[in-house]
């Protein structure tokens, strides 16, 4: 039955739209109608997570004593992000340096993180071994009558501990794809943010950058590699989506220790790039839901996200 969705979605937009060859709709529709699983197993070794901690400014030792992680002790809300990543080798990754994992066919190669959503429904432990089953839960043919295509993929992720039957961790991810020479950087207005309880600032540098890549094992070039950022319309290099989303729930996380998060939903609506600093603002409502977003100096929202406490 999803085959058969999928097909009809897909016949719908050949309707409305003549696509050039170039974009390769055949091979995509193809790829649309295929079943998809990512099934990845890790361990939450308390040296991955040194590392992790040394590189987030919340967990340095910068803004407040150093504290290790400790065998047995709750996972960090977030942190399983730094975990589950594929394992392939250099001669299987695409031309920029990403996994081919849930990537649609060429032309459509240029992968940004659009958003997702966290829910927490049992604490994972630190030291413990914990498999992840990644599956495709929707692909959105966007734009393409304009000119513009974008492919949008949310893929659904399951955190369970290794032999245990419950969901700790459900995570969505929303990457989009968009082809070769398609430009689609114009800058989102935000409007409607609230008066901010607490802030934090920071610079991620290119060391930041490094360092998350290592840790994410994420060769994608538009974090990394300076020329291959400035090729694509002068664009610096990008900070990750994830760490961007996992420095507003330490933002919180900093200003409210006690604080327990049941999900947290965000979305990236502008860049955040190396070298520049960015303020994280949170909001405190009365009804147990938290606003955060990232703010450049120039006043422009990079990550808009919501906590539900």
């Amino acid at each position: 039955m999803l085959r058969q969705i999928r097909s009809f979605i897909s016949t719908v937009h050949r309707r409305h739209y003549s696509a050039p060859p170039s974009w390769n709709v055949e091979a995509l529709d193809r790829w649309i109608s295929q079943e998809k699983q990512l099934v990845l197993s890790d361990r939450f070794h308390t040296e991955h997570l040194s590392d992790l901690y040394v590189t987030l400014p919340t967990r340095d030792g910068t803004r407040a004593p150093y504290v290790a992680p400790e065998e047995g002790a709750r996972l960090g809300y977030g942190h399983h992000l730094a975990f589950f990543h594929p394992r392939t080798p250099e001669k299987d990754l695409r031309p920029d340096g990403t996994d081919a994992d849930f990537c649609p066919p060429a032309p459509f190669v240029r992968r940004m993180w659009a958003g997702g959503k966290i829910e927490w429904r049992k604490p994972l432990i630190v030291g413990k071994k914990a498999t992840s089953v990644s599956t495709v839960a929707s692909v959105a043919k966007k734009g393409f009558e304009k000119g513009s295509p974008m492919v949008f993929v949310k893929q659904n992720m399951e955190v369970k501990h290794f032999g245990e039957d419950d969901i700790a961790v459900f995570e969505e991810r929303s990457h989009v794809y968009l082809a070769l020479g398609v430009d689609k950087r114009t800058t989102r207005a935000v409007e409607g943010l609230p008066t901010p309880d607490f802030s934090l600032t920071y610079t991620p540098s290119a060391t930041t950058l490094f360092r998350f890549s290592a840790l994410t094992f994420n060769g994608h070039h538009i974090h990394l590699d300076r020329d291959y950022a400035q090729s694509l319309k002068d664009i610096l290099r990008l900070v990750h989506g994830p760490l961007t989303a996992l420095m507003l729930l330490e933002t919180l996380i900093f200003h409210k220790p006690d604080a327990q998060p049941k999900s947290f939903e965000y979305r990236a609506l502008n860049p955040v790039v190396v070298n520049r600093s960015v303020t994280i603002h949170g909001s405190l409502g009365q009804d147990g839901v938290a606003q955060l977003w990232t703010e450049d100096a120039d006043g422009v929202v990079g990550m808009r996200g919501t906590v539900l406490l």
